[in-house]
């Protein structure tokens, strides 16, 4: 499989209210390798294989593949969250190699996380209330700059969503909590692992527009993981394709989805459903 890589595409930028142009690139990922053992036969397999990527102030990038193609493990060791092997990798200016657990706590509010499955990423315990008032009271400073029910018709919910627990929440409204506690915590830096995975398609459609709309407003930049291009076309600047742990071809959205370069990348676009676009050789 021949590998295509286009360079020079950075995306448009928002910038973010809270961030000089002259600050560093919120993530930048250089050579990145990640090896995962399997604890039953011992062997290794490498699921990231020297990979790069950059996302500036106010971007918002994709990295796209199938199911082990290595894109949710980047994305959790490029943010602190996972193990990380060779490669360097740069978290809003600040090198993960030579920085401490305690400073990477510290960073952790400016860096939030929005999971695949929104009602595991809940505390079933806690009302949407009591959630949102228990961040508030671990960053107080931070959480202070709107009120719990102006929050939630941030993200298109009734108050009335904050006595509920999470069990009576559908998905997307529950995804809808999610987004809105990780908005709450003003962040640099948004990824979203798959956030549409198991939705109907009109929630889907309303979760997308939420976290575009998000971005424009808060000038936060966006690494969307997703295996669904339709999603990454509607919502992201560039993107990156990633296959069996390598990124094989990388540009601006619609020059790749208009004109793809690399087999893998022709093979997902011919899946998706509905998709009129038809190989070129």
């Amino acid at each position: 499989m021949t590998e295509a890589v286009r360079t020079g595409v950075p995306g448009d930028r928002a910038r973010h209210p809270r961030t000089p142009d002259a600050d560093p690139a919120v993530l930048v990922v250089d050579g990145l390798v990640v090896d995962h053992r399997n604890r039953s036969t011992g062997e290794v397999f490498r699921a990231v294989d020297h990979v790069s990527l950059r996302i500036g102030a106010g971007e918002s990038v994709a990295v796209v593949g199938e199911s082990g193609s290595g894109k949710t493990t980047l994305a959790m060791a490029a943010t602190g969250l996972g193990t990380r092997g060779a490669g360097s990798i740069r978290l809003l200016g600040h090198s993960l190699s030579s920085i401490g657990r305690a400073q990477l706590r510290r960073l952790r509010p400016e860096v939030q996380v929005v999971f695949q499955d929104p009602h595991g990423s809940l505390d079933p315990r806690q009302s949407v209330r009591s959630g949102l008032r228990e961040l508030r009271t671990l960053q107080p400073q931070r959480t202070s700059w709107i009120r719990d029910a102006d929050l939630l018709d941030r993200v298109r919910l009734a108050p009335q969503i904050l006595d509920r627990y999470p069990h009576q929440l559908s998905g997307g409204q529950a995804q809808r909590v999610c987004i809105a506690r990780a908005l709450l915590m003003r962040p640099r830096l948004i990824v979203a692992d798959e956030p549409t995975s198991g939705l109907d398609v009109s929630v889907q459609a309303d979760v997308l527009a939420l976290l575009k709309e998000i971005r424009t407003s808060t000038g936060a930049a966006l690494l969307m993981i997703s295996h669904d291009l339709a999603v990454v076309r509607s919502v992201c600047d560039t993107v990156h394709v990633m296959y069996r742990g390598r990124v094989v071809e990388s540009g601006r959205c619609e020059t790749v989805f208009v004109t793809p370069e690399n087999d893998y990348t022709r093979e997902l676009l011919a899946a998706m459903p509905g998709a009129r676009w038809r190989s070129r050789r």
